[in-house]
C-alpha cells in the first residue's frame, strides 16, 4: 500500500528528472520540442517552438476528436494520440521535433505517444 510520504517522494523524483531533461532539451523553429504528459486519466501532448514560447499543435484525449473514441487499452489510445498530433505539426510545417518526457519513464503510454508520432510522419 503506498503512503502519503511515497506518493510525495515520487513527484519529487520525476520533478527532478523533468529538470534534468530540460537543461538539455529545447525546442528551436527547425526542430521543435514535443512534450508528453501522462495523467491517470488523460494523455496530453505538445509540440511547442522555445525560441518564442509558443505553442503549434496540441492534443489531448480530452479534445473533440477524442474525447467519443473508444480504446481497446491505454496504449492504442496514446498511439492515436501520437497519429493525430503527427497530422496537426505536419500541417504546421513540422517535419522533426525533439521527445521531452516530461520526467515520465519511457515506457507504456509514453512510448506509444512517440511511436504512433512516428507512424504519423514525423522524426523524433
Amino acid at each position: 500500500m503506498a503512503t502519503k510520504l511515497h506518493t510525495i517522494d515520487k513527484a519529487k523524483a520525476r520533478a527532478r528528472r523533468r529538470h534534468r531533461i530540460r537543461k538539455r532539451v529545447a525546442g528551436t523553429a527547425d526542430r521543435p520540442r514535443l512534450v508528453v504528459y501522462r495523467g491517470l486519466r488523460n494523455i496530453e501532448a505538445q509540440i511547442i517552438d522555445d525560441s518564442v514560447g509558443k505553442s503549434l499543435a496540441s492534443l489531448s484525449t480530452r479534445s473533440a476528436g477524442l474525447r467519443d473514441m473508444k480504446f481497446e487499452s491505454r496504449l492504442a489510445q496514446g498511439k492515436e494520440v501520437g497519429k493525430m498530433l503527427a497530422e496537426k505539426a505536419k500541417e504546421q510545417g513540422v517535419e522533426k521535433v525533439v521527445f521531452d518526457r516530461s520526467g515520465f519513464l519511457y515506457h507504456g503510454v509514453v512510448k506509444a505517444v512517440a511511436d504512433g508520432v512516428r507512424e504519423g510522419g514525423l522524426q523524433v
